[in-house]
This record gives structure tokens, sequence and C-alpha cells, in this order.
């Protein structure tokens, strides 16, 4: 395990002092879960680029048939 040091607004400190006080966890504990949490909605976010990229690249496209079918379920389903 290693340390990290960083700077963060004073009313963003405050929350976390706030949360941590009232959870009982600790302000370090509290950090790493929002930067683990962060750090994993990010990775999900650039594979589904990439993998979107590449689907794009190797020209795989609905067709125009598949892309009314779905139009035609939801506008069914509206109203």
């Amino acid at each position: 395990m290693t340390t990290l040091t960083l700077r963060i607004a004073d009313d963003l400190k405050e929350q976390l002092d706030a949360l941590a006080e009232s959870t009982g966890r600790t302000k370090s504990f509290l950090a790493v879960e929002a930067i683990k949490t962060y750090l994993q909605q990010e990775a999900w976010q650039v594979a589904e680029i990439r993998q979107a990229l590449a689907e794009a690249d190797a020209d795989d496209f609905a067709k125009e048939q598949e892309v009314e079918q779905v139009r035609g379920k939801w506008q069914g389903n509206a109203g």
C-alpha cells in the first residue's frame, strides 16, 4: 500500500469529514472507496467506447430495419 497526498476544496473536505463522522469510517477509507468507484466507472466507459469504435471500424452498424423495429417498440410502449 502507498500514500497519496492531494488537495481538495474546503467544501469537499467538510463533506468528507461529516460523512466520516456519521458513518464511523475514516476519511481515507471513504476517499479510497470513492476513487475505486470512479475508476471502475471510467474503465467501463472507456471499454465500451473502444468496443463501439471497433464495431464502427468493422462497419458493424444496425440495419435500418433493426432501428425501425426498436423505434416502433418504444413508440408503441410510450402511449
